[in-house]
C-alpha cells in the first residue's frame, strides 16, 4: 500500500509501542477517553491473526478497560473493531458518560446534547494522569 496513515503516523497520542501493536489515544474533544489498540500489521481481520495474537490484543483491550472503569467510572465502555478505511485491525476502547454529547447513541451518531464544561474537564483525573495509568497497566508482566 503506498500511503498507509498508520504505517505513517501513530494515529493519535501515543500511549503504548510494542512490537505488535500500540495503544493510542484518539483526539477527540466529545470523548476524551477515546483509546485504540492498533495492530502494527497491515492486518483487516481479527481472524487473520493466529490464536496467541488474538488473545496479546485482547488482554490489551481488557486492560485498558479495566483501567477506564477502576479510574473514570464510566457508564459504560464501548468496544469496537470497524476498520474500514484502514488496513490495521484495530480496537476501539471508549469511556462512556451519561451526560457525554452522544449517550445513549454511539461515538459515531447523532449528538443528543451539548456538553458544558467540556468533557475532558468533567472527567475525575487529568487525560495525562489516565494516559499514565493505561501506559503503566500494559507494562505490567504477569497481568495478562
Amino acid at each position: 500500500m503506498s500511503a498507509c496513515e498508520l504505517c505513517d503516523s501513530d494515529g493519535g497520542v501515543l500511549i503504548a509501542r510494542r512490537a505488535e501493536f500500540r495503544v493510542i489515544r484518539a483526539a477527540d474533544a466529545h470523548f476524551p477517553a477515546f483509546y485504540r489498540v492498533i495492530w502494527n500489521e497491515h492486518v483487516a481481520e481479527w481472524t487473520d491473526l493466529a490464536v496467541p495474537q488474538r488473545s496479546l490484543c485482547m488482554q490489551a483491550v481488557a486492560k485498558i478497560e479495566t483501567v477506564l472503569r477502576e479510574a473514570l467510572a464510566p457508564t459504560k465502555v464501548n468496544l469496537a473493531s470497524l476498520g474500514n478505511v484502514v488496513p490495521h485491525l484495530h480496537w476501539h476502547v471508549i469511556a462512556r458518560f451519561d451526560w457525554d454529547s452522544h449517550f445513549p447513541q454511539p461515538v459515531w451518531g447523532m449528538a443528543q446534547r451539548r456538553v458544558d464544561p467540556p468533557a475532558a474537564q468533567r472527567l475525575p483525573i487529568a487525560l495525562e494522569a489516565l494516559d499514565a495509568r493505561v501506559a503503566m497497566e500494559l507494562a505490567t508482566p504477569g497481568r495478562d
